[in-house]
């Protein structure tokens, strides 16, 4: 997606200059007016009525005190033009001090948005720790790294939650699995009981995959820490190989379009992404005669995932919605199960992780309906520069 462009933003730095140099300008305006009016009464005193003129002839008393009048003005003027020259002067040079001194003042702010963008990007384990005067600031980077500490714990505890309750959950599932698969292989077992253990052993996949979808929805919820140089193209190509056979059967048509698209990402994540796009895009198609196109690109800095299908009409306002956890449209209805279906499939999960793997990786997915029934998916994600020898 292209990026848009950044305006120019009035930021504090600017604003403080501009209030000092303000402040600066209009001080000096009145100190030179001050001085102005100040020595203007000096020489209109000096200028005025003297006994030392008396003497002289009221013509040459009058045209010297022209001249001293004119010499008043002239000098009057000569220092109103030298004071506001040196007023602007002083006040350029003022504001570059204050463009300084408020850069320092702020230092410690830029180094709390700093520090808070990494902890955003990365992982809720870096502190601000500001050193400095026990001020207003100082309060703030303190308090900021009290909430950091408690979202540490609160984000540990969820993690430990998970895998706590997962193993909880998985151990039952397993030990009725086998159970069940025993009691199928027994020679006793008539065909009702192998219908039942067959109903069963669905429906212990299904809280299977369930379980397992969720897992993968929480753990993408944050940020990846320890990226692994990937292409998506890579992994499309093996996913769309994967599904084939489950969209032949399906009698929908898959069809690729890649290019490279190298990230740095999680393989996993990001395969079990491409996967549950393309599962579902197999399974809401046409009953026959239905098709899926899967493509991978470049554009303006970004990677694009483009997973485009036949299906049914779908309305514009549900599009939301399908992000959402276990939302489905209720009219949808499947044409295929693929035996390579993502382990959200049918819990109304895949789109979710879809869109908790994309933002994970700093990304996002948009989609829409197309004009003769289906949908079109749009991951983005930023790319890195291309590897000698990649793809």
């Amino acid at each position: 997606m292209i990026a848009p462009r950044r305006r120019w933003r009035s930021t504090i730095r600017v604003r403080l200059t501009l209030l000092y140099a303000g402040a600066f300008f209009l001080a000096g305006a009145v100190l030179v007016a001050l001085i102005y009016l100040f020595l203007r009464q000096i020489l209109n005193h000096q200028t005025g009525p003297a006994g030392g003129l008396q003497h002289l002839t009221p013509d040459v008393e009058g045209a010297l005190r022209a001249q001293l009048q004119r010499e008043r003005d002239a000098t009057l003027n000569t220092m109103l033009v030298a004071s506001l020259i040196m007023l602007g002067v002083v006040g350029v040079v003022a504001s570059g001090f204050g463009w300084l001194l408020a850069g320092r003042a702020l230092h410690p702010l830029q180094q709390i948005t700093a520090t808070a963008r990494r902890v955003a990007d990365r992982s809720l384990h870096e502190r601000i720790a500001l050193d400095g005067p026990d001020d207003e600031i100082k309060d703030l980077a303190n308090t900021l790294d009290s909430m950091l500490e408690r979202l540490d714990r609160a984000f540990d505890s969820q993690h430990r939650f998970v895998a706590n309750a997962s193993h909880e959950l998985r151990t039952p599932l397993t030990i009725n699995r086998t159970l069940i698969e025993v009691a199928l292989a027994a020679p006793h077992a008539n065909e009702s009981m192998r219908q039942l253990g067959a109903t069963l052993l669905a429906v212990n996949e299904r809280h299977e995959r369930l379980i397992d979808g969720l897992l993968i929805l929480a753990s993408s919820e944050q940020r990846i820490t320890e990226p692994t140089p990937v292409d998506i193209a890579d992994i499309a190509r093996h996913v769309t190989t994967e599904s084939r056979d489950a969209a032949r059967s399906a009698g929908v048509d898959v069809q690729t379009r890649l290019g490279p698209a190298p990230v740095d990402g999680d393989p996993v994540l990001l395969e079990r992404l491409a996967q549950n796009l393309v599962d579902n895009a197999i399974r809401y198609n046409r009953p026959e005669h239905g098709w899926v196109m899967v493509g991978t690109d470049v554009i303006d800095g970004s990677i694009h995932l483009t997973v485009e299908n036949t299906g049914p009409p779908i309305q514009p306002y549900d599009v939301p919605g399908l992000f959402e956890p276990f939302r489905r449209l209720p009219t949808t209805e499947r044409i295929a199960d693929s035996a390579n279906a993502s382990i959200g499939r049918g819990a109304g999960l895949g789109l979710s992780i879809v869109r908790s793997v994309a933002r994970a990786h700093g990304g996002g997915v948009h989609a829409w309906p197309r004009d003769d029934g289906g949908l079109t998916v749009l991951v983005w994600m930023p790319a890195v520069a291309s590897r000698e020898g990649g793809a």
